[in-house]
């Protein structure tokens, strides 16, 4: 028996019944010799670690676009807050935080650089294709774009555990089985991810100067907590509380914590998300957003990897998503700003 064998045989022992094992996944679309030492959410683990767009995350925004402080979150440092908290409360339940852990490491892969501004941009120009939404982009990521158009070959849960995570403003709790994750440890991150980062926006926009913990209603501090690992803490205990897999269909968090949680979200979205000062910095990375668009669909031979035969729009938005706010600045001001004239070299009559 080798190490994964040991491996797989000690999660059917100690992981609980509903837990999702790795011997019960669904597989990949194309079959691999397994690993001696990796259970195959290990391996899909390691694969959105090592791959192109994960790393790339560390430079795209969070809230702040761009920013030059050094402690505002980027896309990256929200990811692996997720994880911690994803991988917490799949432990305590009994499921498998490996496959937590994978999940929660790839859920942001598709996102846009500038955020939520450049998905406006891309689901407007994308409409009569049925938009764009960072979630589906996830996962194009990982099964068509990575490796050179190959995908990481990951397994059916992760996938759908990526695809599945965002609520956008709807429900915390939802027992639609169309919406939920396929798998309890999907929608552990689809909580943890909400868990997150409406506290570490909150943080960040408090450290933006754009209001004052104090501006916060006290009656939803009084529920939460009065500092972020409070916070944290008690919504994930919260969660591991209030879940009972003997029973429970879903993952639960107590209705108060879920009526607070969902008040303070409203209340960053009209402090912070939707503020004037945010909402003018987002308008102008929409122009450039769709600046880069025009350009691109005008000089496609310019999209790397491009061919002829391949679909325009779907290879465009892929590059267009893939790119950190850094890189689409850079690219924009080239395409869109004069450079500087030193002069001819040639003699003057």
């Amino acid at each position: 028996m080798n190490i994964r064998e040991k491996r797989e045989k000690l999660e059917l022992k100690t992981l609980h019944p509903r837990a999702c094992k790795s011997v019960q996944t669904r597989g990949r679309e194309v079959a691999e010799k397994p690993c001696p030492v990796r259970t195959v959410f290990q391996r899909d683990r390691d694969r959105i670690i090592h791959s192109k767009a994960f790393r790339r995350l560390g430079r795209k925004t969070q809230v702040f676009l761009n920013p030059d402080g050094d402690h505002y979150r980027t896309r990256l440092t929200h990811t692996l807050e997720v994880t911690q908290i994803s991988r917490t409360i799949a432990g305590a339940l009994g499921l498998n935080e490996v496959l937590a852990e994978a999940i929660a490491l790839g859920h942001d892969l598709g996102h846009t650089p500038f955020g939520h501004s450049g998905e406006s941009v891309l689901n407007s120009l994308r409409r009569e294709r049925g938009g764009f939404h960072h979630s589906i982009q996830s996962r194009r990521v990982v099964e068509k774009v990575e490796k050179g158009g190959q995908g990481l070959n990951l397994t059916y849960e992760v996938k759908n555990g990526i695809e599945k995570h965002s609520k956008g403003r709807g429900p915390i709790l939802s027992t639609s089985k169309e919406i939920l994750p396929a798998t309890l440890e999907g929608q552990v991150v689809r909580l943890s991810d909400i868990i997150a980062y409406v506290n570490h926006d909150l943080l960040d926009a408090v450290r933006a100067g754009l209001f004052c913990l104090e501006d916060v209603p006290g009656e939803i501090l009084d529920i939460l907590g009065k500092t972020h690992s409070e916070r944290v803490g008690k919504l994930v205990l919260s969660v591991i509380e209030s879940t009972d897999l003997e029973k429970d269909e879903n993952l639960q968090i107590h209705p108060a914590m879920v009526a607070a949680l969902s008040e303070l979200r409203e209340f960053l979205y009209e402090n912070c998300y939707e503020s004037p000062q945010l909402r003018r910095e987002f308008e102008k990375a929409e122009r450039l957003f769709a600046d880069l668009w025009k350009f691109y669909h005008e000089h496609n031979h310019l999209i790397p990897h491009y061919k002829e035969d391949e679909d325009l729009i779907d290879n465009l938005t892929d590059f267009l998503a893939g790119m950190t706010d850094k890189y689409a600045i850079k690219i924009w001001k080239e395409i869109s700003v004069p450079r500087s004239w030193f002069g001819s070299t040639l003699p003057v009559d």
